[in-house]
């Protein structure tokens, strides 16, 4: 049965076995539908497999099944060097798979791509001279803690340009899901742990991305916060945390910016997989959100076919025969009632029409690569955030700098698996220092440089594997003599992570290593025996127990900058950027105190099956609760000036509440501030946190002395609270606090308004 329906589809593909036909038009959709026979309908809502590149190449992910190579041939009467295989349609390499076309009625393929910090292609081809490498934009993370949705969105403007001009028309992007842990291994991808921080962040991507006339797709649909046994792992949550905490993003992104494309998620929702919940995918995202464009699942979520496309879940992704006959299988015996396959066929090509490789674009292979590295040095030093600065930052130009740790020369811009990109370079710190006109020790750089050359040289980089180089120790003779020598010092701390696997709760990870705590030791010892300064820069893509932080002068989290990241920080550590990132999630005082510790796979005797039990407390709103346990908070960061609050004005006009207030510049240097709203509501029928983020703003660049009076507006529909009882949304009576805020426990000023 298999042999004969690959044969039958690739027959569709080669438009040879039928008469004439309607050819896909804006206009003919439901024509098209009607033409197109059962085996054509399918052919179009499975995909294209992609088993030959999962058995040879580093597209097979930990925990995914091993593939083998199967292919479909064109009739003999068809050219043979045009033979389409089952797994890429060949239009642009190493794009994560394909839609199958239909040629018979004009339906077109459409290429999907990775991903979120850049798109993921290969860089090189078979009797190619050509390179086609692509730009490592900063990741989600340093993105979200920029606080502001114009920057994000002039980034993937960029990203979208590249995108459109290679060919592709759906990248893979973005992720948004809830920082529920900050062991989860994609956190750096994701946002936050805030709904609004990362939904709003998510909407300005979108919209950049698809202003170049290509799509996204916003995963992972839906409560994917962990990456151990992420195929089928079961997340047992209220309607309630679901509604305010996991679906929270994605309804705001939906409903702002209407990505073509919602990808599901691997895991179960309360027992049901995602990628057929009918709930989650029909009656919310679809009928409550209004969601116009079609679900794919993620790549091999291969459960039963028939039940995903019931679901709503239009496409599946790559694709499998096994797919293919099960759909056909229950069409053909009536399980599967043929008008929901209609309408995935539907949906899909109500998208398709506007893709680029539909309306024959054109794409030139040649993206403005260089204007967009400089999209990425500028956007880069937005999101960093400055957590400790005593009297060092900014270093003044012509200082000696002895710069420590590997992390300096090999610095790490993005993380692996999807959200790795194939550049074309990477600038490390000590080249960004350098250029930016420091002077480094050149002993020390030496050193370095020449034991990163030498490791690297046996190790292969690719995008399953980022392999990093291992830290080397700094000895209390070296120390003192860098301090004799140097005005101060520097020593970066990295951290990789990626897709298929979460971080561990060990030395050399979430703790720091028993050499990297040394190292600090020795640094601080010498260089403050002198009467000099210390700075730590947290290269890495989340977060890590910052016990330590007591020690050094500064610390600075530069994230994962992208490719121009060595420029980046050196910018800011030169004061030519003053730091305005703000964390988007809270640094507490030990992991224990983190309200999901005790049921996250490292932890968890059953990591298959995971509950929520801490319910809507997630991040802030549990450590407002318990504000002993903070040791950094959400929505913290400073800057190298001060700015001041004033003249708070809250009013209510129709179904909208507007708040402003005045920032004012107290210092000398020109800086950014992050304006946080924060709403406590009144007592009522259901447990509420002590505040919620409702709304942030991010200023102009304010010179000394100069103010800016920051406008922002919430919806009383914003203000309420999901009752798990009535499965309804309440708005408690009475009177609400609004806060504004520097951070979530640095509120300025505060205000009043009945409802």
């Amino acid at each position: 049965m298999k042999t004969i329906l690959t044969t039958t589809a690739a027959m569709l593909l080669a438009g040879t076995c039928f008469a004439q036909a309607p050819q896909l038009t804006q206009g003919n959709i439901d024509g098209v539908i009607k033409a197109m026979t059962l085996e054509e309908k399918v052919t179009l809502v499975v995909g294209a497999n992609r088993y030959a590149e999962i058995e040879s190449g580093p597209d097979h992910a930990p925990g995914m099944p091993e593939r083998k190579a199967q292919h479909v041939a064109k009739p003999k009467s068809e050219p043979q060097e045009e033979v389409v295989t089952a797994f890429s349609s060949g239009r642009v390499k190493g794009a994560a798979g394909d839609v199958v076309p239909v040629k018979r009625v004009g339906i077109t393929t459409m290429v999907l791509a990775d991903g979120p910090a850049g798109l993921r292609i290969d860089p090189t081809r078979k009797d190619d001279d050509q390179t086609y490498y692509c730009t490592a934009f900063p990741i989600g993370s340093l993105l979200s803690a920029s606080w502001d949705p114009a920057l994000t969105q002039r980034v993937t403007t960029a990203m979208g340009e590249e995108v459109h001009e290679y060919g592709a028309d759906v990248l893979l992007a973005p992720a948004i899901n809830i920082h529920r842990n900050p062991l989860c291994g994609r956190n750096f991808e994701y946002y936050s742990e805030d709904p609004l921080l990362a939904g709003l962040t998510a909407a300005a991507y979108i919209r950049g991305i698809q202003s170049q006339g290509v799509g996204t797709s916003l995963k992972h649909f839906a409560a994917n916060n962990q990456e151990t046994m992420r195929n089928g792992q079961n997340s047992s949550i209220t309607e309630r945390a679901l509604r305010e905490i996991y679906l929270k993003g994605f309804e705001i992104a939906v409903k702002d910016a209407q990505p073509w494309t919602i990808m599901t998620s691997y895991n179960k929702v309360n027992g049901v997989l995602s990628s057929e919940n009918r709930w989650l995918i029909t009656d919310v995202l679809r009928n409550e959100w209004g969601f116009k464009g079609f679900v794919m699942t993620d790549w091999w979520a291969e459960e039963n076919g028939a039940r995903q496309i019931e679901a709503g879940n239009d496409m599946l992704m790559p694709g499998t025969p096994h797919q293919f006959d099960e759909i056909i299988k229950a069409a053909q015996s009536g399980r599967l009632d043929m008008r929901y396959l209609d309408d995935c066929v539907r949906r899909i090509l109500q998208v398709m029409v506007q893709s680029p490789t539909f309306l024959r674009y054109n794409y030139s292979n040649k993206p403005d690569l260089k204007a967009h590295a400089q999209v990425v040095r500028d956007a880069a030093p937005e999101g960093m955030v400055l957590l400790k600065n005593e009297s060092v930052l900014p270093l003044k130009a012509g200082r000696k700098v002895a710069l420590f740790g590997v992390p300096s020369y090999d610095i790490m811009v993005g993380g692996s698996g999807s959200g790795y990109v194939n550049r074309a370079y990477k600038v490390s710190l000590d080249e960004g220092l350098s250029a930016a006109g420091f002077k480094l020790d050149k002993q020390i750089t030496a050193q370095y440089q020449d034991y990163v050359k030498g490791v690297k040289a046996n190790q292969n980089e690719n995008f399953w594997v980022v392999p990093v180089v291992p830290e080397t120790a700094i000895s209390a003779e070296d120390a003192a003599a860098a301090a004799k020598r140097n005005d101060v010092a520097i020593y970066s701390i990295g951290r990789m992570a990626g897709e298929g696997g979460d971080r561990k709760l060990v030395p050399g990870d979430w703790y720091l290593s028993d050499l990297e705590q040394k190292n600090i030791d020795a640094l601080c010892d010498a260089f403050h025996k002198v009467g000099k300064k210390v700075i730590v820069l947290l290269n890495m893509g989340n977060i890590i127990d910052m016990n330590w932080s007591t020690q050094p002068d500064a610390v600075l989290h530069t994230w994962m900058g992208g490719q121009e990241a060595g420029h980046s920080i050196a910018d800011v550590l030169a004061g030519k950027v003053s730091p305005s990132g703000k964390l988007p999630m809270t640094i507490a005082t030990k992991y224990e105190t983190y309200p999901s510790a005790n049921d996250f796979p490292m932890s968890n005797n059953n990591p298959g099956d995971v509950n929520y039990d801490e319910d809507i407390f997630v991040g802030y709103r549990h450590f407002d609760r318990q504000p002993a346990d903070i040791l950094f908070p959400f929505g913290f960061g400073l800057s190298y000036t001060q700015f001041e609050y004033s003249d708070l004005k809250v009013s209510k006009q129709g179904s909208d509440i507007t708040v402003s207030v005045k920032v004012t510049n107290t210092g000398k240097v020109a800086a950014k501030e992050v304006v946080q709203l924060y709403v406590s509501a009144p007592k009522g029928q259901i447990v509420k946190p002590v505040k919620e983020l409702r709304a942030y703003a991010k200023t102009g660049l304010l010179k000394a002395k100069e103010s800016e009076v920051v406008t922002m507006t919430v919806k009383v529909d914003d203000l309420r609270s999901f009752d798990n009882y009535l499965r309804q949304w309440v708005l408690d009576r009475g009177t609400y606090q609004f806060h504004v805020a520097a951070s979530s426990q640095d509120i300025r000023l505060t205000a009043t308004q009945d409802l």
